[in-house]
């Protein structure tokens, strides 16, 4: 088990990100999603903003199913290996941070590039761990796109909030998979023609990182503030 944790480890700081399938049992992944599934069964109102919405081309309905008592989320946190796994990345002393299931409904856009956080500040950062309840496939989009290795990189160019980068991956996730991406790794999320696409994120932190450390997102177009749904920088790509 130590010499599998160091291996993740080293392939987490190398990359930004690490894929680990088949890690969650199906059973529990059927019950979650059941969950989730009654959750939005007409409902898919958002805390997020239609100015963001906009800004940001992003459509998802986050949920935050601890914050409202939904208890049997806390069986992924409670996993003795994810714990085990979270340490050996982000060291002693990190911390959870919350449980937020994404919802994307047919025919949204999913989300644009983006980092979770400034990356001014390398040692302030987030860790995503992504939980799949069901397969990301094309016939239903909302694949994950990533470049790796930005998570030392800087901050995402201003430009296209879609466009491509060179050296991208699509990731398409299967149910029970596990993926670690960095926050300051750039990511998206392709559109959904499904009838939706669905993937649960239980952020991490290292020690001593603020609890508002997630609060400014980083898009191609623009810092958004969440806390106060504003933009705090207009971004626009420089001309050649």
């Amino acid at each position: 088990m130590q010499s599998n944790l160091q291996q993740i480890r080293e392939e987490f700081w190398s990359n930004g990100y690490i894929v680990i399938e088949n890690f969650f049992d199906f059973t529990l992944m059927d019950e979650l999603h059941e969950l989730i599934l009654a959750q939005f069964k007409g409902n898919h109102d958002s805390c997020l903003n239609d100015e963001f919405a906009t800004k940001a081309e992003t459509q998802i309905v986050p949920w935050f199913p601890q914050r409202e008592g939904v208890d049997r989320f806390n069986v992924i946190d409670d996993d003795a290996r994810l714990a085990a796994i979270t340490a050996a990345v982000l060291g002693e002393g990190w911390h959870s941070q919350y449980c937020m299931v994404m919802y994307s409904a047919q025919g949204t856009n999913g989300q644009a590039w983006h980092q979770d956080c400034p990356p001014e500040t390398k040692d302030d950062y987030n860790l995503n761990r992504l939980v799949y309840t069901r397969d990301i496939v094309d016939e239903i989009g909302g694949q994950l796109r990533l470049v790796p290795r930005t998570h030392t990189g800087g901050a995402l160019p201003a430009g296209d909030p879609h466009g491509d980068f060179e050296g991208q991956l699509t990731l398409y996730p299967k149910k029970g998979t596990l993926v670690l991406l960095h926050g300051h790794c750039w990511h998206s999320v392709q559109p959904v023609h499904g009838r939706y696409r669905v993937s649960t994120n239980y952020r991490a932190a290292p020690a001593n990182t603020p609890d508002d450390v997630t609060d400014v997102c980083v898009y191609r177009n623009m810092r958004y503030r969440f806390s106060t749904k504003t933009v705090l920088e207009e971004r626009v790509a420089a001309k050649l």
